[in-house]
């Protein structure tokens, strides 16, 4: 079968939510009154930590599909001052926050064993107003949250093949501004600032998705003991080691974009291997000049740049039962299921989901059960299900 990026359908019930007249869809999203029909209408389980998890009302997959979201709207109103990534999380929360994804993701490897039968993913995203402020519906949701996804493979082995030249799909591979001219010191920097014992670096082709062709071009990092060492707080502190070294990367890089011969951040995680590593190396630096003088002369470009880290992190199972991480800057803001080569065109059909949603729920809920019985958070009732 020929190997390539994937582009399905996945159909949704309409949201019955009332727009206020002159805001848009996402900017709405960022509201408080969206997140109470969150709560209200899909969600499944929250906890003191104000740690929602809940059904994807517009999902990527019809087969198992939801997020937990860290819910501070009531609490910090100004949307800028939400955390947005899980390095600004207290630690209480961070705690409980892995223990939830460890959970979700144990019950997703056991119910779909074979990783010819499914494609398992689980991540995050950066939501800081990384886009331009002046464009339509910036910030969008800003609050910290992960996604839990199963695609069975026969759907993704049936679907048409998608553009390779999305624009999405290249984002952090082949094509991107890391990749194009970095690729060298980027994997550099990571090798010589994060002391890895559980992650091991693989190959691209050990990462890689033979049905759809990606992740390409992304480092990735094998979680030696699979799904046990998620039961350890030492993958979880790699796990952000990862992230705390990619920001580094990405501010130190924009941060010299900006300003020629801009003096070390005060506050990077790694400031000996930045200096080192990225402030000495020509190519580094090269580059960030590149993208400067492009900068200055073409304003569309210049509104284009997200000046703070867009990243997308996410564990997923390979082709040979291994669970990777891997992490790709976001400068495009591409689909979190576009980085394994997945396009997702949702569609509304209220009938079309019906079909699927009785499955969908039982699956959530028998996930619920297990997250209230680690005392990790009690049930939610809504018109689709009870709290217990």
């Amino acid at each position: 079968m020929q190997s390539g990026p994937r582009e399905i359908v996945t159909p949704f019930r309409s949201i019955p939510l009332d727009v206020p007249e002159g805001m848009k869809h996402n900017e709405f999203f960022n509201s408080t009154e969206n997140l109470n029909d969150l709560m209200n209408n899909n969600g499944l389980l929250i906890n003191s930590e104000k740690l929602l998890l809940y059904r994807k009302a517009l999902g990527h997959s019809t087969e198992f599909d939801c997020s937990i979201i860290y819910n501070t709207s009531k609490t910090i109103l100004n949307p800028l001052g939400r955390p947005v990534r899980r390095t600004q999380v207290a630690e209480p929360v961070l705690h409980v926050w892995n223990r939830m994804n460890q959970i979700v993701i144990d019950y997703m490897l056991e119910q779909y064993p074979d990783p010819d039968e499914a494609l398992i993913l689980a991540g995050e995203a950066s939501l800081d107003a990384t886009w331009p402020l002046t464009s339509p519906g910036v910030p969008s949701i800003r609050m910290l949250h992960n996604h839990f996804v199963v695609f069975p493979k026969e759907t993704l082995r049936k679907a048409k093949l998608a553009d390779a030249n999305n624009s999405n799909l290249t984002d952090g591979g082949q094509h991107s501004l890391f990749q194009a001219y970095m690729r060298d010191v980027y994997r550099e920097f990571f090798d010589r600032a994060l002391h890895l014992k559980i992650l091991k670096p693989v190959s691209g082709d050990e990462a890689r998705i033979h049905l759809t062709g990606y992740p390409q071009g992304l480092p990735s990092w094998e979680i030696q003991g699979g799904a046990a060492a998620l039961k350890t707080v030492a993958f979880w502190q790699e796990y952000d080691a990862v992230l705390k070294g990619f920001i580094d990367f990405y501010r130190t890089f924009f941060s010299q974009v900006s300003t020629r011969n801009a003096p070390l951040l005060d506050d990077v995680y790694y400031p000996g291997q930045v200096e080192n590593v990225l402030l000495y190396n020509n190519d580094f630096l090269k580059t960030a000049k590149k993208v400067r003088d492009h900068c200055i002369v073409d304003a569309k470009y210049a509104n284009a740049i997200r000046w703070q880290p867009a990243f997308k992190q996410l564990i997923y199972r390979n082709d040979a039962g291994k669970l990777i991480v891997t992490i790709s800057q976001n400068s495009i803001g591409n689909a979190i299921t576009e980085l394994l080569g997945v396009v997702v065109n949702r569609v509304a059909d209220a009938d079309a989901y019906a079909e699927s949603e009785p499955a969908l729920i039982a699956r959530l809920l028998e996930v619920r059960r297990r997250l209230v019985e680690a005392d990790l958070g009690e049930g939610i009732a809504t018109a689709y299900w009870p709290a217990e």
